[in-house]
């Protein structure tokens, strides 16, 4: 597939733009969709019939004897080899497998680049957001140090006072330029989801969804992921798969007759024949791709049994990130913000009186910083931890 030239223009993306782009533009997108091909693909070879085998042949015949004829001779033969109608069961029954798997892994595929492609959209904003505060937070630092040099060369302040706020401002501008960079590289890892359609300078625009009211218990989520996660379903359709081909395998065991039927012309002589071919297993009973497939399917099974472990750890994760990442939000909404702005007003307004000195000033702005980017990054990580969630329980799927 050609790739589309990467735009040049620079645009303004929200979330389901992004979204509308994934289906068309995802690698690993048009990779499931192949393999989905590829199975329907393999449902077409375990349909198909044996094909029938022509043979034709010709000479001289030289008589040998009293009475005998001298000329050419003919011969031809048609062979068919009979497709087994219990062969021919168990390997549609492998192809099936093989589909329902495919379909179950695009499905699978689809939520984890969806999820994916929110969670780096939502990063995004989460470094767009912090890089806002870095530059308010040098503008500030900025003032704070040409009020405090000022203050400095007039006497009214002291001259480590004019030092420490020089060494905040540069502390700020470091800070500053390494939110811009987070910015640059989290629009890096949103553009390397898509096969180069994305321009290589680009904004997105957006806010943070509100949470739910309530998130169902731990035990109704589950039952919800081991009824609707297409990985699950995914692992015992492979089960499926692992069975039939055993199954295949065991059938294999039965001679695959052919069906001949032919002429042979000598001089003075037309000879019809009609035959059948037995293969005899004597030697070979497919004792060895017999226990191969047994092999496969116990590795089948325990892949599932696996599977089904990491998809619960991975809901047990996520719900328990939500939970501290809302408590924490809920935290800092609840007062500890607030009281960290009005430490911050309380210590400026004590500054500009000269009742407290620039270092306590310094202390509360950073704290005020710290406790805002704090309940920033809670905020993010209850989001990042809801779209495991949604992800997990299959929520795009369903209806």
């Amino acid at each position: 597939m050609l790739l589309a030239p990467p735009l040049t223009t620079a645009q303004t993306f929200t979330l389901d733009q992004i979204l509308s782009l994934l289906k068309d533009h995802n690698p690993m997108l048009q990779k499931a969709d192949a393999r989905q091909v590829e199975m329907q693909a393999a449902l077409q070879t375990a349909k198909a019939y044996p094909n029938p085998e022509l043979e034709i042949g010709g000479g001289s015949s030289t008589g040998i004897g009293q009475g005998a004829l001298n000329g050419s001779n003919q011969q031809l033969f048609m062979a068919q080899p009979l497709d087994l109608p219990f062969v021919r069961a168990a390997r549609r029954q492998v192809a099936d497998a093989g589909i329902v798997s495919a379909e179950q892994a695009n499905k699978a595929v689809w939520l984890i680049i969806r999820a994916k492609t929110q969670q780096l959209f939502y990063e995004i904003l989460r470094r767009q957001s912090a890089l806002s505060i870095s530059e308010n937070n040098e503008h500030l630092l900025t003032q704070i140090r040409d009020k405090v040099v000022l203050k400095a060369e007039i006497g009214e302040a002291a001259q480590y006072e004019a030092v420490k706020a020089e060494a905040e401002l540069l502390n700020a501008v470091k800070l500053r330029t390494s939110a811009a960079v987070q910015v640059e590289d989290a629009k890096s890892a949103l553009r390397a989801l898509f096969s180069n359609i994305l321009p290589t300078t680009f904004d997105t625009l957006g806010e943070l969804p509100a949470p739910p009211a309530k998130l169902p218990d731990l035990d109704t989520l589950r039952k919800t992921v081991l009824d609707h996660q297409p990985l699950l379903h995914q692992a015992r359709a492979e089960v499926q798969k692992a069975r039939a081909q055993v199954n295949l395998q065991q059938q294999l065991r039965y001679p695959q007759p052919t069906l001949k039927a032919g002429v042979e012309r000598d001089p003075g002589l037309e000879q019809w024949r009609v035959g059948i071919t037995v293969p005899l297993p004597l030697w070979n009973q497919r004792q060895g791709p017999i226990a191969e497939a047994h092999a496969g399917l116990l590795q089948s099974e325990a892949d599932a049994e696996q599977q089904e472990l990491l998809v619960l750890r991975e809901l047990e994760n996520a719900y328990n990130r939500y939970l501290i990442a809302d408590r924490q939000v809920q935290t800092f909404e609840s007062g500890l913000l607030d009281q960290a702005k009005k430490a911050l007003q309380v210590a400026e307004a004590g500054y500009r009186l000269g009742e407290r000195g620039i270092l306590d000033f310094l202390d509360a702005q950073r704290t005020y910083r710290s406790v805002h980017n704090d309940y920033l990054n809670a905020q993010f990580d209850r989001q990042d931890a809801l779209i495991d969630l949604q992800r997990l329980n299959a929520d795009d799927l369903q209806g």
